[in-house]
């Protein structure tokens, strides 16, 4: 399959590549800068950037104190934009400069748009600091000093005015609007009004000397910032030649997008450079659209913008995204990150099933164990709550319930994680029920058969819920619910009198490869001995609902190979879910962050086997079977479920949640798509 394929591109996909630049810089040498401009803005195009922004006053050098006033230097920058506009139109990259602009009697501190070999907008910076070691009014204006809304630059006269919005006209959604240094430090800075008026890139353009402790803030703003406006934020600041007569610079780049940081560049470098990552501009819109709160702020606090209109470069980047892309939404690669979210995970579902049973005054749980992983983590949660209420644990009555199919591992890990934990543990055999059902309702089986449909199946998962709620009658308890959120995106469940139901499901807002990581992190924080060593063991098995018997070959019944791999299904749920994207583009994704083994991270602990890559071809095929299950055939499964909380964000299938939907919907629309848009 050709990768010249418009599939490949990540323009396609509504991605704007945009680079932070680091020069070193000239002490009020123009000329040298615009050199040092001029390598990066061509670098930047080799490598397929769209938007390149510089540091503040980075045309004259920011630490040049009263020489600003100069007239040779003023004159010198404004040739040397005229410079840098032809490598613009040469390289199809916007770059935003920094430079010194006078503007009547006064002289501003500005960032200068270019592109298609001309000067699109000038934006003056708003708030001059002039305190500690600040003192910009000494030789800048403000821009709400200015007496025009344009300015004359190299004899064309341009817009001239702080909140310019800046859109491509033949890139949907590739908008920007641009502040500088003290604006970022604002109680408001002109970065939020700019994406109330629809821009969806926000640069700055900084000097931002350093000081002990000064990155982290910068980058806590920028993170802030890109998550509160709903934006991608691009910062960078001076570096190595600007003046140390009082200061030193650090060079920071950052670039952030709705909270998560994308890329960031080395500080104290000696060498011009760049920062680069792809931002996607279709996720930041479609993220707007659903957050109610910055609709109706735009409507409140939003002001008319003048939009100034530009070419967007044509040529199209293919190759691999420049940006993180966890190949497991819901399971974080940084391991920090994912112990935090295990223990946050754990304790929410902790939690919920404690208020639950204060709630409802029960002394007593009934639990399904099947061996298998979604049965462990209910129970290690139950387990818990119990301990935090000062509960004994005996009173957590769990039930192994042998089918047709059930497989002595299985069963020897059910019972070894039920003495382990030190619940009441009890074995049900289900067979001798589920045989006079089939022959009630004359099924083949009964008739000694080998028919194993979905009768068959659904007549032993159906008996051991109702088993499990009837024990709950008798002892005074409640059942709890094992199914996961993959379970209930798929529709992998028995509908009501099956494991689709309970009175309080706790595993409901969990993911399947999430769980995976769940019950490592509570094997290696709050167990040890026995029960480690069997959660290892359950970690290990092949992930199947045991309702049919092994074939001839020996080989059991495997759910990923009916329904797909969960890594897989649970990446389709995250991006479709939570952002609403095309399927074409969630396979694009999917096809970056699964393509690929050896490209990228993985959670801590991942063991070798499972990492594992899928072909375009593939991740196609089981993206089919997703769309038709998740908007097709399951939803009125999820229209009927039993309370339970939220974990994950945008991870909720509850009609009383995140997803609603109607249950007689179909999936042509996504098929269609997925068809007319993905390579075969």
């Amino acid at each position: 399959m050709s990768e010249t394929h418009a599939f490949f591109s990540p323009h396609t996909h509504g991605f704007v590549r945009v680079a932070a630049a680091t020069p070193v810089v000239h002490i009020a040498d123009p000329r040298a800068n615009a050199a040092e401009h001029e390598a990066l803005i061509r670098k930047a195009g080799e490598q397929g950037v769209d938007l390149i922004v510089f540091p503040e006053l980075s045309l004259s050098a920011y630490a040049i104190d009263d020489l600003h006033m100069q007239a040779a230097l003023l004159e010198e920058v404004e040739a040397q934009i005229d410079r840098l506009a032809a490598v613009t139109e040469e390289t199809g990259v916007v770059a935003v400069i920094g430079a010194p602009i006078r503007s009547g009697d006064a002289l501003f501190n500005c960032a200068v748009v270019i592109g298609g070999g001309e000067v699109l907008g000038v934006v003056p910076k708003t708030y001059l600091p002039n305190y500690r070691e600040y003192y910009e009014k000494r030789w800048f204006a403000p821009a709400p000093a200015r007496t025009e809304d344009s300015v004359v630059i190299n004899g064309e006269t341009v817009d001239f005015a702080p909140g310019l919005i800046f859109e491509a006209v033949n890139r949907p959604g590739f908008v920007f609007a641009v502040e500088i240094c003290e604006d970022f430090w604002a109680p408001q800075p002109p970065s939020t009004r700019a994406a109330l008026a629809g821009a969806r890139i926000l640069l700055n353009l900084s000097a931002s000397n350093i000081v002990i402790g000064k990155a982290d803030e910068r980058a806590m703003l920028s993170a802030s910032q890109s998550s509160r406006a709903i934006a991608a934020y691009v910062f960078t600041a001076s570096g190595w030649g600007e003046s140390t007569t009082d200061l030193a610079w650090d060079g920071q780049a950052t670039i952030h997008e709705l909270g998560a940081k994308l890329a960031e560049g080395e500080r104290f470098a000696l060498t011009s450079h760049l920062t680069v990552a792809d931002v996607d501009v279709d996720r930041i819109g479609l993220d707007r659209l659903r957050n109610g709160t910055f609709s109706e702020c735009v409507r409140n606090e939003g002001e008319a913008a003048t939009v100034v209109p530009f070419e967007a470069r044509d040529a199209a980047a293919t190759g691999a995204l420049l940006r993180p892309l966890d190949r497991f939404p819901f399971v974080p690669d940084d391991p920090a990150r994912l112990d935090q979210d295990c223990y946050e995970a754990f304790n929410i579902q902790v939690q919920g099933l404690m208020r639950r049973l204060k709630s409802t005054g029960s002394k007593k749980i009934v639990i399904g164990v099947s061996g298998g992983l979604d049965s462990t983590q209910a129970l290690l949660v139950a387990c818990r709550a119990f301990d935090r209420l000062e509960m004994p644990r005996t009173d957590i009555l769990a039930y192994t319930m042998p089918g047709f199919a059930t497989s002595e591992g299985t069963k020897s890990n059910a019972w070894a994680l039920m003495k382990a934990l030190g619940v009441t543990g009890a074995e049900l055999d289900i067979r001798p029920a589920a045989e006079q059902m089939l022959k009630d309702i004359g099924h083949p089986f009964a008739d000694g058969q080998p028919v194993h449909d979905i009768t068959f199946e659904n007549v032993q998962a159906g008996l051991r819920t109702d088993y499990l709620f009837r024990l709950a009658n008798q002892n005074g308890g409640f059942v709890l619910g094992t199914g996961d959120l993959s379970e209930l995106a798929l529709g992998w469940a028995t509908y009501g009198v099956g494991d689709h139901m309970s009175h309080y499901n706790v595993n409901g807002g969990v993911a399947k490869t999430l769980i995976r990581h769940l019950i490592r992190w509570v094997a290696g924080r709050e167990h040890d001995g026995a029960a480690a060593d069997v959660l290892h063991a359950i970690l290990d098995t092949e992930i199947s609902p045991e309702l049919v018997p092994a074939g001839a070959d020996g080989k059991i019944q495997s759910t990923e190979g009916t329904v797909g791999p969960y890594a897989l299904n649970d990446f389709f749920l995250f991006y479709i879910s939570r952002f609403g994207l095309r399927p074409s583009k969630v396979a694009f994704l999917a096809h970056q962050a699964w393509g690929d083994a050896s490209r990228g991270e993985w959670p801590a602990n991942t063991p070798d086997d499972e990492k594992v890559e899928y072909d375009l071809a593939t991740i196609k095929f089981w993206l089919r079977k997703f769309l038709i299950r998740f908007f097709q055939t399951s939803q009125f499964k999820r229209s009927a479920l039993p309370n339970g909380p939220k974990v994950v964000t945008g991870g909720s299938l509850s009609p009383r949640g995140d997803w609603r939907a109607p249950s007689d919907g179909n999936a042509r629309v996504w098929l269609d798509e997925l068809d007319a848009n993905v390579p075969d």
